[in-house]
């Protein structure tokens, strides 16, 4: 990529420079699943984001049973209540479809980025031989998928929405288990990131940046769900940001999960040329400019005291957008659980919660003290 710190070779491997570099912050259009499953517009998108000036597009490789139960519960939509667990069956492809992505994106000269959910979407997407791979905030506290990822040897991008400083830390050290064995040097890029849709812009506490880069030695970025276009992106940029991942749509009318909360092309390009702008003019002079044209009370609102705690907007989401064991069907009273019975998945809102993904292989052979019905978490005095 002519005039940037990274290119992508023609195998799609990152040549030159640094991934995480606050010199030239790495802007990832988050598509997700907006594409809708169709191949053509999946492209459009990219192109698009290319225009805007992406650095990086991302997708989601999605299989509804790696992610949620089918009790999860309902998501209103324009044409009305669905399961959400549907909701997502709807955006499963075929892993072809994501090799011709990656071909097609790669051609253009950008990175190319995935999310997997589990297991199955983990080895399809290594499949691809990706040059670097993105661990969602939901997952961050998802061990068994962390230690996978970990034997890649790629470069990271952990968004830490919805969890604790201790989250962060475990994550982090499973992630750093091959860490020695890694070509690139720099390999965790933490992403802070506030879990709702949409997250309210001050309640990013933009500070905690620094603070973070300096307690886990890593690189550190924003994952943006605000609807301003360069409020955060621009302040977490002055704050050291590496790296700035936005979703981004066609039209925020378009139907995909996140396109209501994404940025269209046009908003897209504007927060780009903010970022670049805010690259050139340094921190305080950043600050300085945004405090005349938003107010010093907003922008210090956005910076916050940089101390790490769960948002305001996203403390209800704790314990059930992360994952935890959950009971795939019913397990009678007595019943030993094997590996089939229990899956690790997110919570969600109509669920009960259950023991962390830590507990996996624990909870292997233990018999069932009570009734747990399909769906629900289960908890330590169920065992």
């Amino acid at each position: 990529m002519e005039g940037r710190n990274f290119r992508v070779s023609g195998a799609g491997s990152i040549d030159g420079g640094r991934l995480y570099n606050p010199q030239h912050v790495l802007i990832i259009a988050e598509l997700g699943t907006s594409h809708g499953s169709d191949p053509v517009k999946a492209r459009e998108l990219a192109d698009a984001a290319a225009e805007a000036g992406a650095d990086c597009i991302k997708f989601q490789i999605v299989y509804a049973d790696e992610i949620l139960h089918p009790n999860t519960g309902e998501v209103a939509l324009p044409g009305g209540n669905i399961r959400l667990y549907d909701r997502f069956k709807e955006l499963e492809v075929d892993p072809d479809f994501f090799a011709g992505l990656k071909e097609y994106v790669e051609g253009r000269g950008l990175l190319f980025l995935c999310t997997p959910f589990g297991m199955r979407s983990a080895g399809e997407l290594r499949a691809l031989s990706p040059s670097l791979v993105k661990i969602a905030s939901p997952e961050l506290n998802y061990t068994g998928l962390l230690r996978e990822i970990a034997q890649w040897q790629l470069p990271v991008l952990l968004s830490s929405g919805v969890s604790r400083l201790g989250d962060i830390e475990e994550a982090i050290s499973i992630l750093r288990e091959n860490e020695e064995k890694t070509t690139l040097g720099d390999n965790i890029c933490l992403l802070h990131c506030v879990t709702a849709y949409p997250a309210p812009e001050t309640d990013y506490n933009l500070r905690v940046l620094r603070n973070l880069a300096g307690v886990f030695g890593v690189s550190t970025g924003v994952s943006d769900h605000s609807l301003d276009p360069e409020l955060v992106p621009v302040l977490g940029t002055a704050m050291g940001a590496a790296a700035i991942e936005k979703h981004f749509c066609l039209s925020r009318d378009d139907p995909g999960l996140d396109d209501p909360i994404a940025l269209p092309p046009a908003a897209f390009a504007q927060m780009v040329r903010a970022v670049r702008r805010a690259q050139e003019m340094g921190q305080e002079e950043t600050i300085q400019a945004y405090s005349q044209d938003r107010g010093a009370a907003l922008v210090e609102a956005v910076l916050g005291d940089g101390i790490k705690r769960l948002a305001p907007s996203e403390k209800a989401n704790y314990e059930r957008t992360n994952r935890s064991l959950h009971a795939l069907r019913d397990i009678a009273p007595g019943e030993t659980i094997n590996r089939g019975a229990f899956g690790v998945l997110r919570t969600e809102q109509v669920l009960r919660p259950g023991l962390p993904p830590s507990w996996e292989q624990q909870i292997i052979g233990r018999k069932a003290r009570n009734f747990i019905p399909a769906g629900e978490g289960i908890r330590f005095e169920d065992l």
